[in-house]
């Protein structure tokens, strides 16, 4: 790997949208126009910088579609060796592992997580959907779709798994939206909520040794005679914030893409979807690929060995290479006219969840969560619209994910 005190010439600043302080600074859910270009021309391996720690890491981020999804399960590509060039900082969480490490550790929990154990979350989640949409639509005609529907929803649900009191949940949303900082004006307050949230799940795991429930949280903490005690807390630690912050993010996002897209000969999406409900799937799919939650590309991965990629790309070792699912879901060998929403595309092999080993373990209850949310929106809220105009939306700075500072909307 490189670390230089100055880019290259040759490299560009990533993510796109950073600035000269390596902020990354979206304005709206739209990815950079590099994606599709990189997807489509040249090599499909572009040299690019990026500021951690104040530090510059050169890499190379890898665009096509077929090389993406070889770095992401090619265990010639380490997570573990990369941590100098993650932000936020994810070390010793299952983000950061390789190998049987990784497995180990995804073990205590990926049978909650399988397609039929969140088949049987399904009563549980449209409950609890149409409750918070209650509460929201008793406010009047306007709300703030993100504070007063996705997030408490979606947070609600992994705590009730994980068996998060009621009292202490306020707490995870606060730290949580910290632990995701990126910038340097945010990683100060990321390390202190992972301390804070550290020191909570501790707590918590260690009760649960002694007295265990039926709970996720008990899960986990009686793996603890085969794993340290902060494994187990940064797991519950990854599960919590990457089991809420995504799904109300993606609710969000999705909604305001919706609202302000038009489709199918309606003036905007979500009339599309209002008029056929039964596209809602594949619409969300679609959204899925186009408009992802990370707002900069899949984590770092180390090359450990000289390697050829599919398309022919050289790679040495010792480089840092950056899987692009942004640009691989551009890739017009794989999706035609990739630029162009379609809520018919199929099929539809995104890389959005990532691939391989690191796939999201969470993408089956995310993907009821939202749709389940979606479905309900437009079933009683059928004339939602935003209650600014769109340009006045403003998107999260600084942030892993893509999502809205708020959303307000009316009916």
């Amino acid at each position: 790997m490189t670390i230089s005190a100055q880019p290259a010439p040759t490299s560009l600043r990533h993510p796109f949208y950073a600035d000269g302080d390596g902020v990354n600074r979206p304005t709206s859910p739209d990815k950079h126009p590099n994606y599709a270009l990189f997807a489509s021309s040249g090599s499909g391996i572009v040299p690019i910088v990026r500021t951690v720690n104040g530090r510059q890491i050169e890499a190379k981020l890898i665009c096509r579609h077929s090389d993406v999804k070889e770095v992401l399960r090619n265990p010639v590509f380490s997570r573990a060796e990369a941590r100098i060039a993650d932000d936020p900082d994810v070390s010793g969480t299952i983000l950061a592992m390789d190998g049987e490490q990784h497995a180990h550790v995804r073990a205590i929990v990926k049978d909650a997580f399988t397609k039929p154990a969140t088949a049987r979350l399904s009563d549980m989640i449209a409950s609890n959907a149409a409750v918070q949409l209650d509460v929201m639509m008793g406010l009047g005609h306007r709300a703030e779709l993100a504070s007063d529907y996705a997030v408490p929803l979606t947070l609600g649900i992994i705590c009730d798994m994980l068996g998060v009191p009621d009292q202490d949940r306020a707490s995870f949303q606060e730290w949580g939206q910290a632990f995701l900082g990126t910038s340097d004006l945010t990683r100060d307050q990321a390390a202190a909520a992972a301390e804070s949230m550290g020191a909570y799940l501790a707590q918590q795991l260690s009760r649960r040794q002694s007295d265990p429930q039926d709970d996720l949280m008990s899960r986990i903490a009686t793996a603890g005679d085969r794993h340290s005690l902060e494994t187990l807390v940064k797991l519950a630690l990854a599960l919590i914030v990457g089991g809420w912050e995504t799904s109300a993010g993606s609710i969000a996002r999705f909604v305001y893409v919706l609202l302000t897209r038009p489709y199918g000969g309606h003036d905007t999406a979500w009339d599309h979807l209002v008029a056929r409900p039964d596209d809602i799937d594949s619409a969300i799919t679609e959204l899925e690929r186009l408009y992802s939650t990370t707002a900069g590309d899949d984590m770092p991965r180390y090359v450990t060995e000289d390697f050829t990629l599919p398309s022919g790309g050289r790679l040495r070792q010792g480089e840092i290479v950056i899987p692009s699912h942004d640009a691989a879901n551009r890739d017009p060998r794989v999706f035609p006219e990739p630029e162009r929403m379609d809520f018919t595309r199929d099929p539809n092999p995104h890389l959005s969840f990532g691939y391989g080993m690191h796939y999201c373990i969470g993408v089956h209850l995310g993907g009821l969560e939202v749709r389940t949310a979606m479905r309900l929106l437009l079933r009683r809220l059928p004339g939602l619209r935003l209650g600014v105009p769109s340009a006045d939306v403003r998107w999260k700075h600084g942030q892993t994910l893509t999502s809205p500072v708020a959303l307000p909307v009316v009916w």
